[in-house]
């Protein structure tokens, strides 16, 4: 596996780590409020998140990032 793989696999993971963290916790805050039980319904949203996101980033993203690349090339 080359280095630029690896380092698009870490990023995807990475991203997603922070990305799902983040909206979780505030729809959570927003929705419920801070609530008895919020930290382990945040981290069970979090997880449930995380597990859609990574695949999704994973085999969406490059075939966005090339429809994106054919329409700035051709502008």
């Amino acid at each position: 596996m080359n280095t630029h793989f690896k380092r698009k696999i870490v990023f995807a993971l990475s991203m997603g780590v922070v990305t799902t963290g983040l909206i979780s916790f505030t729809l959570l805050a927003l929705n419920q409020g801070f609530s008895k039980g919020f930290v382990l319904t945040w981290l069970r949203s979090w997880s449930i998140a995380y597990l859609i996101v990574i695949p999704a980033i994973l085999l969406i993203g490059p075939r966005l990032q090339a429809q994106i690349d054919r329409v700035i090339r051709d502008v």
